[in-house]
This record gives structure tokens, sequence and C-alpha cells, in this order.
């Protein structure tokens, strides 16, 4: 009995953990005349650029500007951002100190002249309302807010992301992040005022941060700039790695181990039993079958808690179908493969890849 309470207890954190915030809460703010720039950093995203920038021209809310920041790409990013008639700049050569992506940012506002600033990573993809209520959520925070995208996966090795995107959102909804102080943003999706970004030093004060979004977040947060962070959903999507699974490994494994170490010590714990929980559950379950265990039904009751509790969450987090919650522990292992694997680049090699690059940890 006393397992099963210590099962229902981790289970149970997952509900702690999560908040359903979404910008639809956010409709009924009046908008002021302002000019919104919508700033775009793209290195080799000519696979995801178009579906943007297409959003972009259906929008409700017209951003005065588009800027899309060409980062050394060698594909057709420039060339198809270029088609659609917004406005193309290449980023200057990297100083040193800089990461590629801090670097583009910097360089997309100083092209920019809006009194609100809109950072969209390519593979971002908006409703038509999408910008209205970006803008309504910004004015009613009166500070910075950003986005957790809807994560809408098509191929299997995208479904491994599950237990990811379910820690990622759990790492911004815990009661302890949204009550913090010191509050992180999520880079796909952020918007703040041009004042409140300049009043910080911009990208520029975190030039060497591979954690650039919660980077920026603390940032403002030591300004007592308020922030508030949301739920994508049905106004703010994704699909975060298309072109193929080393991609997918690379982009977890870059901040994964450094994010965790930006977290309340009291968000880490819970995370850690509803890791815990779900990892017990989800290994030993079917070797207790087979031994013929007489715990095996409690860890099969545990199991299915689990199941029905991922079908719940991910309504609001991804679209991962039936066959990848039933079978959780095959997304466990890669969460755990993936943090093992990014402590390794943090603390062993010091420096991780992304995009061809080989970035420094810290800046080191």
């Amino acid at each position: 009995m006393a397992v099963f309470f210590l099962f229902l207890i981790c289970w149970a954190v997952g509900f702690i953990l999560f908040a359903k915030i979404s910008l639809d809460q956010e409709e009924t703010t009046e908008l002021p005349d302002v000019k919104v720039s919508v700033i775009i950093p793209a290195r080799n995203e000519e696979k995801n650029l178009p579906f943007l920038l297409e959003s972009l021209k259906r929008q409700s809310l017209k951003p005065y500007e588009v800027i899309v920041v060409n980062d050394f790409s060698d594909d057709k990013t420039k060339e198809i951002a270029k088609s659609f008639d917004v406005k193309v700049i290449d980023n200057p050569p990297i100083p040193k100190g800089w990461t590629g992506k801090n670097w583009a940012l910097w360089n997309g506002y100083l092209h920019s002249l809006g009194q609100i600033l809109i950072f969209l990573d390519a593979d971002v993809r908006l409703s038509e309302d999408g910008i209205e209520k970006l803008t309504k959520a910004l004015f009613k925070s009166k500070g910075a807010i950003s986005v957790i995208p809807y994560h809408k996966t098509e191929k299997f090795y995208e479904k491994l992301c599950m237990i990811v995107n379910i820690l990622g959102v759990f790492a911004f909804t815990s009661p302890y992040e949204r009550k913090s102080k010191q509050k992180g943003l999520y880079g796909s999706c952020i918007a703040l005022f041009r004042e409140d970004y300049q009043k910080i030093g911009g990208h520029k004060s975190i030039c060497s941060k591979v954690t650039d979004d919660l980077s920026l977040g603390k940032r403002l947060s030591s300004f007592n700039i308020n922030i508030e962070n949301y739920l994508g959903i049905d106004t703010v999507w994704f699909r975060m790695y298309p072109n193929g699974i080393k991609s997918q490994v690379h982009g977890i494994a870059k901040s994964a181990a450094l994010s965790m170490q930006l977290l309340q010590r009291k968000t880490t714990i819970l995370i850690a039993l509803w890791v815990l929980g779900l990892s017990l559950s989800g290994f030993l379950t079917p070797f207790l079958f087979f031994a013929h265990h007489s715990l095996f039904k409690i860890f099969l009751l545990a199991y299915l808690l689990y199941f029905v509790q991922i079908l719940y969450l991910q309504r609001y987090i991804g679209n991962f179908g039936i066959v990848m919650p039933l079978f959780h522990f095959v997304s466990t292992a890669f969460f755990l493969f993936m943090v093992l694997y990014s402590f390794y680049q943090v603390k062993f090699t010091g420096s991780v890849w992304w995009k061809g690059r080989q970035i420094e940890v810290g800046g080191k």
C-alpha cells in the first residue's frame, strides 16, 4: 500500500506543476495604436520559414514590419524570405563572446522601428489573431510575455519529444516559477516593449548565454519588469524538428542541462518526483508482469494513471497520438538519454552543437 501512495503522490505532482494559462484569457484588452516589429532569426530554415511568413500575412493585426535575419544560411532561406516581401538582413560576422542566435536577434532589433518587439523562431506558426492576442497580453502584463507553442508532430521520431515537451511546460507553469521574482521566457515566441528591451541592454546583455530565453527573462526580472508565460494551444504552435532526429538531439541537448540549473529548487524537486514515478512504473511494470510479482498490479495501475494523465496533458502541449502515451517509457528513456548527453557536453566538452556550430557554454 505504501508503494501505491508513493506512486499516487508522484502522479499528482503533475497536476500541481501544470496550469492551463492561455492567451485567450486576454481577449478583452483594448489596444492602442502601436507599431509591431516581428523579428525572426533564420539559419537554414527553408522548410519552416514559408509557413511562418504565410501566417504573418493573414494577421488581423498587421505587423508594422517583419524582419528576417539571415544567419549565414547555405540553403534557400534568404530567397524564400525575399519572396514574401519582408525586410531581409544578413547577419554580420559573429563577434567573439556572442552566440549566433543572440547576435541575430540583436541585429534584428537594430534594424527595427516598432514600439513592440516580437521575437519568433522560424518554426513557429500563428493563428490569424495571433499577433493581436500577443499584443493584448503584452499590454495587460505591462512587462514582457512569452508563449510555449503547441507542438504539432508528424513523424515518429518527433513524438519522442513527448516527455521533454511536458517537462518543458512544467518548468514554466509550475506555481513556484509563476510566483518567482526571477522568471524565464520561452524563446520560440517572446513579446516585449522596445523601451524595456533597451533598458536592460537587450540581447547584448546576455550575448554569451546559450539559454538566451531564460537568461533574457531573468535579466528583465532583475529590472523589476513583469513577466508572464502562456500556452499557445490554438494560437501559437510549431513543428520543432522537421529535419531529422539528429537536429532534434542537438536541439534538446544544447540547453537541457543548462535550463534545469535555472529553475527554482522546489520546481526541480517536484519534476524529479513526477519523473521518478513515471520511470519506475514505465520501466519495471513489464518485468514485474513476466516475473509474476505481487507488486505487478500496483505498478500497472500507476502505469495506466500516467497514461491517462499524459493523454490529458497533450491536449494543451502537443499531438503525440495514442501509441506514444501508451508506451510512455520509450519517450521517458529518450528524455533521460537527452539529459545525460546534455550534461556530458556541458561538463566534459564545455560546448554544445547546434545547426553546424560549436557553441562554448557560457562563452568561455
